[in-house]
């Protein structure tokens, strides 16, 4: 089993990225029983301006709060991919929306159609981060949908919650799609 494992979230302000963090990190830490760090970043301009969330996750205590390679790289801008793509682990996972990064770096990438999902599950973009996390919920091996279902409740604005479940499953459904395509042990198996 992975002891430790490193995601970010990369966009502009106003993606939901901070709160995407934040959910992940509730989920691995908080209904999961891992051991978590969250951390995050963002321009002075907030909405538009670049931001990121960072969670590492592990089965142990963390030694080093930031990220060293990462396991997983959400990027919601063609930028934020750029800037985030050499931080990878060489087996590392890049889930991406191929309507918001067209220019894929090298590596194992899983296109994700993200905002598509989120609209259809929701009828809201801006749910697309929640999508995402449906997919992590599948991808991640140390968190699992229960403990994302519960976090996301949490954080869910009053009246959303309903939306939120739904955006989670869309991304898990589709999640579960591409899992076995993974080319390397990071995801577990329908066994596990």
């Amino acid at each position: 089993m992975t002891a430790r494992y490193e995601v970010r979230f990369s966009g502009t302000g106003g993606q939901g990225v901070v709160l995407a963090g934040i959910i992940l990190a509730e989920a691995a830490g908080l209904h999961g029983g891992q051991y978590v760090v969250q951390t995050v970043s963002y321009g002075p301009q907030v909405r538009g301006g670049m931001s990121s969330a960072e969670v590492v996750i592990s089965e142990r205590p963390i030694d080093y709060p930031k990220p060293i390679r990462l396991d997983l790289l959400v990027p919601f801008t063609q930028e934020a991919c750029h800037q985030a793509a050499g931080l990878m682990k060489e087996d590392g996972i890049i889930l991406l929306d191929p309507d918001l990064v067209s220019e894929t770096p090298e590596g194992w990438v899983a296109s994700v159609p993200l905002t598509r999902l989120a609209v259809e599950a929701t009828g809201r973009v801006q749910m697309a981060n929640i999508v995402a996390l449906g997919a992590i919920s599948r991808l991640c091996p140390l968190v699992d949908e229960a403990s994302m279902l519960d976090a996301a409740k949490g954080r869910a604005p009053k009246g959303l919650f309903e939306a939120f479940e739904r955006a989670l499953e869309a991304g898990g459904r589709f999640a579960e799609e591409i899992r076995g395509k993974i080319p390397f042990e990071k995801a577990p198996t329908p066994e596990d």
